[in-house]
């Protein structure tokens, strides 16, 4: 009996003792000095003005045949409180199942600046292929464009095209970075 009372009372006491422990603070350690953590330095971004950039670009047609490239654009952007319009001008080189080709694409973009840092546009336009100029198609889509620092941004898109001459439609989505003057 006496093994018995030592036993329960050396449990008590041991568990007594852990409740102390349980509710001891947590002691953090930063993992870099604050003035190390902002890219950005918190002001709202300036969506204003000229940018140009440099994207890859995949894509499939409805039949199956996929493509993928590089690009560069071109553009210009006005805001009018929280509302964005913008023109843009692009030219990719495409590889893929059916060849070889470079694109050009002329695009106006009509968005809302969603945060600071975040703009969701709707873009619309018409397309070409430059190495067959019987293949033109007209564009619909959008994309999500986040400034990741004072003067550059990454984006991507998304580009459906009806065609008008030549062509089956098409799917494409693109990432990039831009940087704006």
């Amino acid at each position: 009996m006496r093994l018995a009372r030592l036993t329960v009372l050396s449990l008590g006491l041991a568990t007594c003792g852990a409740q102390g422990v349980l509710g001891a603070d947590l002691i953090t350690v930063p993992s870099s000095a604050a003035g190390e953590l902002p890219v950005h330095d918190g002001q709202a971004f300036n969506w204003d003005g000229f940018y140009t950039g440099v994207y890859g670009v995949v894509g499939r047609t409805l039949t199956g045949d996929g493509e993928y490239g590089i690009g560069v654009q071109a553009g210009v952007n006005a805001t009018f409180d929280f509302y964005l319009a913008g023109a843009e001008v692009a030219v990719e080189g495409l590889t893929g199942d059916v060849g070889n080709t470079a694109y050009g694409k002329i695009l106006g973009r009509a968005g809302l600046v969603a945060t600071d840092d975040v703009l969701v546009y709707a873009a619309g336009g018409y397309g070409i292929d430059l190495a067959s100029p019987e293949e033109q198609n007209v564009l619909l889509g959008g994309g999500l464009e986040v400034a990741i620092s004072d003067s550059v941004s990454v984006r991507g898109q998304y580009l459906h095209s009806f065609p008008v001459q030549g062509s089956d439609s098409r799917d494409q989505v693109s990432l990039g970075a831009t940087f704006h003057f």
